[in-house]
């Protein structure tokens, strides 16, 4: 199963945001990784270094590799509405992101490990496919075998996220995908404008 291993906090410099969530490396040297640190930096960038770097942003926030994330795109492309929010849009439905949204977990990483092990279920049936597509009205709940996990007891406790799109309840622990969130909804900082110019180049 293909997914980024590295290091996380020389990426996280590298775009001088915590995408990957709380980072206290990150925090201490919040400038681009390198050698010479911030003295001997180019000047400005071009349009496509901006555009590429907000979709590999785009990408390592959502934990996606690049032929499924270009698969996305095109998928986006086709539907209806406004194709950088549609793309945005499925990423936020793919079954790891709503597990780490909904406190299950305290990184997206961490939600794709619990959806490949098995720990998860949609609707009372196990899925093990982190990119699976909720559908609104979609239950998502944790396997009964796996409520006794200390992991997932400790993310719930630890956290204290809201999102209108999803609801949650915690003596069953079970949640409910509502409905597809719009863009004002998403909290990621990422601008979809510049990842649909780079690919319709």
């Amino acid at each position: 199963m293909a997914r980024y291993t590295g290091p996380k906090t020389k990426i996280a410099r590298k775009f001088g945001e915590a995408i990957f969530g709380e980072d206290k490396s990150f925090e201490k040297r919040n400038y681009p990784p390198g050698q010479h640190g911030n003295n001997r930096r180019r000047g400005k960038k071009s349009e496509y270094a901006i555009q590429l770097m907000e979709k590999q942003k785009a990408k390592y926030s959502y934990g996606i590799l690049e032929r499924q994330f270009r698969n996305l795109f095109e998928k986006a492309n086709r539907s209806k509405g406004v194709t950088g929010e549609v793309l945005l849009q499925l990423c936020e439905s793919r079954l790891d992101n709503t597990v780490y949204r909904l406190g299950l977990s305290p990184s997206r990483s961490g939600a794709r490990q619990l959806v490949s092990h098995r720990h998860i279920t949609v609707n009372d049936k196990i899925v093990n496919i982190p990119s699976f597509q909720l559908k609104p009205g979609d239950v998502v709940g944790v396997r009964e075998k796996s409520k006794s996990l200390q992991i997932i007891i400790n993310s719930l406790d630890n956290n204290s996220s809201n999102y209108e799109w999803l609801t949650w309840n915690r003596d069953v622990l079970q949640g409910t995908f509502v409905s597809i969130p719009k863009r004002l909804q998403i909290p990621e900082n990422i601008k979809e404008q510049l990842i649909v110019e780079l690919y319709s180049k």
